[in-house]
């Protein structure tokens, strides 16, 4: 009775290995948390970005089933653009699925929070056209990534616009250029910048904060109807916008002396405004105005199958949706950069995210194949330049669609670089970092 007992315990042993066996191998997954603003004041610029982040991430896992083979799992979280619900989502999923591949913070004010906890959490933080200015330097942000350009950089290109118009930088002397900005840190970050222009360059920097949520502006614009500065740049976003716009008609400003940030220059800012915001100028982070293959991508293998994030049919196409796209595919290709290093069709920890993220080199060639080609120019990172390439274009309103109104645009390193390592030195000191030998 013991043998039989023994027997027939050894022979279940030999089936459940055997079982085990022949299972396949747990898939490897990618985590890429997604935090959003759906709600709140910023909300017409939050949701068609956060669709457009979301949208990319499906369009990967549908169209190529996932990052080789790593499908793409994603969790969004709601900040209504507050920094404390910011601080909440990344702590409740910087650990999930063995790790978070990096965080949008999609807010200035989450980015500056996040910083010090991704240095002691090693976890990226990727702020396409915004964020920390001072961060495109790797040396001392190993982290942060403020890819495709920061605040500094866009304020740099609409200056050399402005001056583009009246003749030369020489001609900006005597000139005066207001700022109305957000009083938030996101609408405080270009000021610095501004500052070393202004003195270099001989114009007036009026500044105008607005506090949020920036529906109330009244008074500002009629300091502006006084003064009269000869250009105006906007930093705003959501319901500020359109707001300013409609005051900036109330005082008899300009339109076409008005240059709003990137994240003020979407349709969704000015489609019920139509003839009133005729002549508003954008900048636009690379080519966002466009339409590439990617969106041809989008139809076929989401939208047509009934899983687009874009319930309503509305921002598909737009430039805030398409920026959502790009920022995910920025850190898709961080990820796909990494595998390369690290073992293709591999779960890639946050640590190896970051080395991707770190060594993007994404070509024509490869646009080409992502279907971007049309949307952006090839930017490349490295240890010492976390922002890579930073290219712009201005944009114009002519009632009812922006249109591309000018050429490529660089910001002047001139003005922008003596300011990444001063502040990025400070910052350092600071908070007692090491600082990175890149050149190493």
């Amino acid at each position: 009775m013991k043998v039989s007992l023994k027997y027939a315990v050894a022979m279940a042993a030999v089936a459940g290995s055997l079982a085990a066996a022949s299972l396949p191998a747990a898939a490897a997954e990618q985590f890429i948390p997604l935090l959003a603003y759906r709600t709140g004041s910023f909300a017409p610029l939050g949701i068609p970005w956060a669709d457009g982040k979301m949208d990319y991430l499906k369009l990967v896992n549908e169209r190529d089933g996932g990052i080789n083979g790593v499908k793409i799992v994603y969790e969004e979280c709601e900040t209504a653009y507050a920094t404390d619900k910011g601080v909440e989502c990344y702590e409740r999923l910087k650990a999930k699925h063995g790790g978070a591949s990096g965080f949008d913070t999609q807010s200035t004010g989450i980015t500056f929070a996040l910083t010090d906890k991704a240095i002691v959490d090693g976890v990226s933080i990727e702020t396409v056209g915004y964020g920390l200015s001072q961060s495109a330097d790797g040396s001392v942000f190993k982290w942060n990534f403020p890819l495709l350009g920061t605040y500094w950089t866009a304020a740099d290109v609409m200056i050399q616009d402005i001056a583009k118009k009246v003749g030369g930088e020489d001609k900006l002397k005597g000139k005066k250029i207001a700022l109305v900005y957000h009083d938030s840190p996101y609408g405080k970050e270009p000021i610095v910048l501004l500052q070393s222009r202004a003195k270099a360059n001989g114009f007036e920097l009026l500044l105008y904060p607005v506090t949020a949520p920036g529906v109330e502006q009244k008074s500002t614009w009629l300091q502006i109807r006084q003064s009269r500065p000869d250009y105006l740049l906007l930093w705003s976003a959501g319901i500020m916008t359109p707001t300013a716009v409609r005051e900036a008609q109330a005082v008899g400003y300009p339109r076409d002396k008005m240059y709003g940030i990137w994240w003020a220059s979407s349709e969704t800012d000015l489609n019920d405004l139509g003839q009133v915001a005729k002549g508003y100028n954008g900048i636009t982070i690379h080519n966002s105005a466009d339409h590439g293959r990617v969106h041809e991508d989008l139809k076929k293998h989401v939208y047509d199958k009934g899983q687009g994030s874009d319930t309503q049919g509305k921002y598909v196409g737009s430039i805030a949706h398409t920026r959502g796209m790009m920022i995910s595919m920025l850190q898709v290709e961080a990820i796909r950069t990494a595998q390369e290093k690290f073992g293709k069709g591999k779960h890639m920890t946050p640590e190896q995210v970051q080395w991707g993220f770190e060594n993007l080199n994404i070509t024509q060639e490869r646009l080409e194949e992502l279907g971007f080609a049309k949307l952006m120019r090839p930017v490349k990172t490295s240890c010492s330049n976390h922002m890579g390439d930073d290219w712009a274009r201005i944009i114009q309103w002519d009632g009812a669609k922006f249109n591309i109104v000018s050429d490529w645009y660089q910001s002047n390193k001139d003005y922008v670089q003596p300011l990444v390592k001063e502040l990025g030195a400070k910052y350092a000191a600071e908070k007692k970092l090491e600082v990175r030998n890149c050149a190493g």
